[in-house]
């Protein structure tokens, strides 16, 4: 058996040790996310709109600070994540703080079997599709969960920035998808410093795939952006240029950082 064909029990030992970690880091700053802050940033919230009253269900969610979120701005959220260690923290989030949020440890290949329902809105943001190597698939589950005229909404690092290094110094990966990345390192995006080390097997997914599998599922793509900047200082060598801008230093504006979608189902 190749390795990449058990990718999801590698994985999910990645996400249950970097939870560990997560949850103490000044990245997550869960002292200030339960005296009320957002984690949500003006990408995805711009898109998001009004949600007050809305269904939605939040994949790929980690510990839970997005779903909470959204349920702060009046929404009933759903949110799913492989991560046993991840989806306990985020019920003792939502128990703190005393959201209108639920959450369901499934990966979400499986989610059919663990859930019934659909939704007004399906939303995942940042660092998701790349655990996933069939994007065919997770486009039918969006569309599957989704009501009649729902909307799907999605922010997420731009392929390009997977094709770096992690200095961003040189071409090291294939911008479209190929074979399976298996990788080991230490620390993580939230803490550099941390000594855990971490087995990985992720896929690079170019524009053309995400776009083509979601209007292949049914959804109409009503917006699509790209953006120089991320919104989270997870990379090396960044610089930043305001709060919540940042970039690589030494190559400026040259290249998409983030991008997003918005799309309805039809």
């Amino acid at each position: 058996m190749k390795k990449e064909d058990n990718y999801l029990a590698i994985n999910k030992k990645a996400w249950n040790d970097k939870t560990d970690v997560h949850i103490n880091s000044e990245f997550y700053n869960i002292p200030a996310f339960l005296e009320g802050k957002s984690s949500l940033n003006s990408i995805e919230l711009d898109l998001l709109g009004d949600v007050k009253g809305k269904k939605i269900l939040h994949l790929q969610c980690h510990f839970g600070q997005d779903t909470i979120s959204l349920s702060r701005m009046g929404a009933e959220v759903t949110g799913v994540d492989f991560s046993e260690k991840a989806i306990k923290t985020a019920r003792e989030l939502t128990e703190k703080t005393g959201a209108n949020a639920r959450f369901i440890c499934s990966d979400i290949y499986s989610l059919q079997d663990n859930l019934h329902e659909e939704f007004d809105i399906v939303f995942t943001s940042y660092g998701t599709i790349g655990w996933l190597p069939d994007l065919e698939k997770w486009a039918h589950i969006i569309s599957h969960f989704l009501k009649q005229e729902g909307v799907f909404i999605f922010a997420e690092f731009h392929p390009v920035v997977w094709m770096f290094d992690n200095d961003f110094n040189k071409i090291a990966y294939n911008y479209f998808k190929s074979d399976a990345i298996i990788e080991t390192e230490l620390g993580t995006y939230a803490d550099p410093a941390s000594v855990t080390e971490y087995e990985m097997i992720t896929w690079n997914h170019s524009l053309s795939e995400v776009l083509n599998n979601l209007i292949n599922a049914g959804l109409q793509i009503n917006s699509f952006k790209e953006y120089d900047y991320s919104p989270y200082n997870c990379f090396r060598n960044t610089e930043a240029l305001e709060t919540y801008k940042y970039r690589i230093a030494h190559l400026g504006n040259n290249i998409p950082m983030v991008y997003s979608v918005k799309a309805t189902k039809k």
